[in-house]
């Protein structure tokens, strides 16, 4: 039954965040209307630190560190709306990969059919 719900929680974490990081980001949605490179900036600190926390327990996820390559980039290139949206979802996969890392932490049971 735990084994169960453990696995229901990790899937829901998936699908929501799926369905939040297809989501537009509008642009001032870190907390204000325009945005500015300051703000993108750290924006963009802030997500790092999110991506830093998920590998400390082993939950980064793949693109996770391309996002934020994006950001930095789009950033120095003076885009700040795709870098917003890239540092936005960057961080998200960042909270949700610590999330389903910790969600999934427990002592590992192999399948009969495994031998170790």
């Amino acid at each position: 039954m735990k084994k169960m719900m453990t696995i229901g929680t990790a899937s829901a974490a998936i699908l929501l965040g799926g369905s939040l990081l297809a989501g537009n980001v509008q642009a001032g949605s870190h907390g204000g209307g325009d945005l500015s490179a300051e703000s993108v900036a750290k924006m963009i600190e802030e997500a790092d630190a999110k991506r830093k926390k998920a590998a400390s327990v082993n939950g980064e996820w793949r693109d996770t560190g391309k996002m934020l390559k994006g950001a930095k980039k789009a950033l120095d290139a003076g885009d700040l709306k795709e870098a917003a949206k890239l540092a936005k979802k960057a961080g998200m996969q960042g909270e949700l990969g610590h999330d389903q890392a910790v969600a999934q932490q427990g002592p590992f049971k192999a399948p009969s059919y495994l031998k170790y």
